[in-house]
């Protein structure tokens, strides 16, 4: 025998380590009368050593138990362990057991008795009773909102379904089964989409992982268009299934070519009324000057008056078909593929405007500005519209322009801020429409669509144009464009 095992032992005898398991442990004789019963069996069932050793073990009233069975017959010779059991406690209480039941055998091999080894799992067996009850009611829970939602589903027009991670559809409401017919037992690409394959586009992977995802799809026959949202259900921590919305954008996507097809006509209207109508404005110029020139000394001043006044009009008319073509054609060119120097076609148009800037005594101060995708002619105008504004009606009050920009996690900003009369609050919006000019226009020359460029050209970048009021006194000009990565 190992020296640590014997010293153990001998230090501890058997009855002392008997009584110190963590079990509760009895023996019986051949006739299951008690004769050992340790302090764990005692507190577990209430029964003391002096009130169990004696007594026939079905004093206990166990279950399952048998008292008039032969537990030592020759057919039931054989151990068994982990037998889920009760007890009756000495103040009437059912205790829940585990036990284990083996034999006692002399040196001879005989059987003697038998030993009974148990532990209470009574609140074990209460607390699975509760998360049986808990599972059970969430279950049903589940199940109710389940219900819930298929009831809403199958009332909805628009048709929807449910499929699970292996394309299998759980459900699919009465909208979407008059669009694609009984399912039977087809997936979702072979019920829906008539393929043998899943779809190349199919987004199930990405709403398993709690995405939603956004398609536009063909439907039914003849085919329609149809929106579809794929999302996670019936969580979107740990979806188990995809659900599909669709909503039926067929109308919509010809109203949209439609419009389309009449902004792109307007477009070609107006361009080509523009060349058309600008080309005879040249000679008219010309005439003009021509007759100030060599007949101006003939005429009385009304004579004098009416060239000047044709000259006047003539140059409106071409600065107004110059911004309308201008106009027509934002929108028509393509975003570039690269990061533009916004600072360097700033400072172009400031080079460009070097005259009016020199005439009304300007200072036009241009700090960094961060680089955007926006095709250089149309961030180019949009420049020389707001810088052009600036000069005609803010320097005769204050010479000081600032053009600045700032950079956001998911836009880009440009501001060109005067320091002249302001706009009032109630034109601030109508000022960007074509043809529109606030009350302070008054005396100052232009054609109204200055500002009606600049709205476009953001609103065809994806981005928005308005105007603030300077502190201090003025207007701010301010435009958004989302970043285009």
């Amino acid at each position: 025998m190992n020296s640590s095992l014997h010293k153990l032992l001998s230090e501890y005898p058997l009855e002392t380590l008997l009584q110190t398991i963590p079990a509760g442990l009895f023996l019986v004789d051949i006739n299951k009368t008690i004769i050992y019963w340790n302090a764990e069996a005692a507190r577990i069932t209430g029964y003391s050593a002096e009130e169990a050793v004696g007594q026939h073990c079905s004093f206990l009233c166990g279950k399952p138990c048998n008292p008039d069975s032969d537990l030592f017959s020759a057919s039931t010779q054989q151990s068994n362990i982990g037998i889920d059991c009760s007890f009756q406690h000495k103040d009437g209480r059912t205790i829940s057991l585990t036990k284990n039941v083996d034999f006692l055998r002399d040196k001879d091999g005989k059987i003697v008795g038998g030993i009974e080894a148990f532990v209470d799992i009574s609140r074990l067996k209460k607390l699975e009773s509760n998360l049986r009850s808990a599972v059970a009611e969430r279950t049903q829970e589940l199940e109710l909102e389940k219900t819930g939602l298929r009831a809403v589903l199958d009332g909805m027009v628009d048709p929807a379904y449910i499929c699970d991670a292996n394309y299998n559809i759980s459900f699919a409401n009465r909208s979407m089964l008059n669009i694609i017919g009984d399912i039977g037992d087809k997936l979702c690409y072979q019920a829906i989409y008539k393929k043998q394959d899943v779809c190349s586009d199919c987004p199930l992977s990405e709403v398993l992982m709690g995405h939603v995802v956004h398609q536009e799809k063909t439907l039914g026959e003849p085919g329609r268009t149809y929106e579809i949202v794929n999302s996670p259900y019936p969580l979107a921590e740990n979806p188990t299934h995809k659900l599909g919305v669709s909503r039926d954008i067929t109308e919509r996507l010809e109203y949209r070519r439609r419009l389309q097809q009449t902004n792109r006509e307007l477009d070609a209207f107006v361009s080509t009324v523009s060349h058309d109508l600008r080309s005879p404005l040249t000679p008219l110029i010309g005439f003009a000057e021509l007759l100030e020139e060599r007949y101006g000394d003939q005429l009385d001043d009304i004579g004098r008056d009416c060239i000047v006044e044709i000259k006047q009009t003539a140059e409106k008319m071409k600065d107004l078909l110059e911004d309308l073509l201008s106009l027509s054609q934002v929108g028509k060119l393509e975003t570039p593929q690269s990061l533009l120097d916004a600072t360097s076609l700033a400072e172009d148009v400031r080079l460009e405007l070097a005259d009016i800037i020199r005439v009304t005594g300007a200072k036009i101060t241009i700090g960094k500005l961060p680089k955007v995708k926006i095709s250089a002619p149309l961030l180019t105008n949009l420049f020389r519209n707001l810088m052009n504004n600036a000069l005609k009606y803010a320097v005769k009050t204050n010479p000081c322009i600032e053009v600045s920009g700032k950079k956001y996690p998911d836009r880009v900003r440009y501001k060109v801020v005067d320091h002249g009369p302001g706009i009032v609050s109630e034109e601030r919006e109508g000022i960007f429409e074509p043809f529109k000019r606030g009350s302070q226009s008054k005396g100052v020359s232009g054609t109204g669509i200055g500002l009606a460029t600049v709205a476009k050209i953001a609103r065809v970048s994806g981005g928005h144009a308005w105007v603030e009021e300077t502190p201090g006194g003025g207007a701010t000009f301010i435009v958004d464009f989302p970043i285009n990565d």
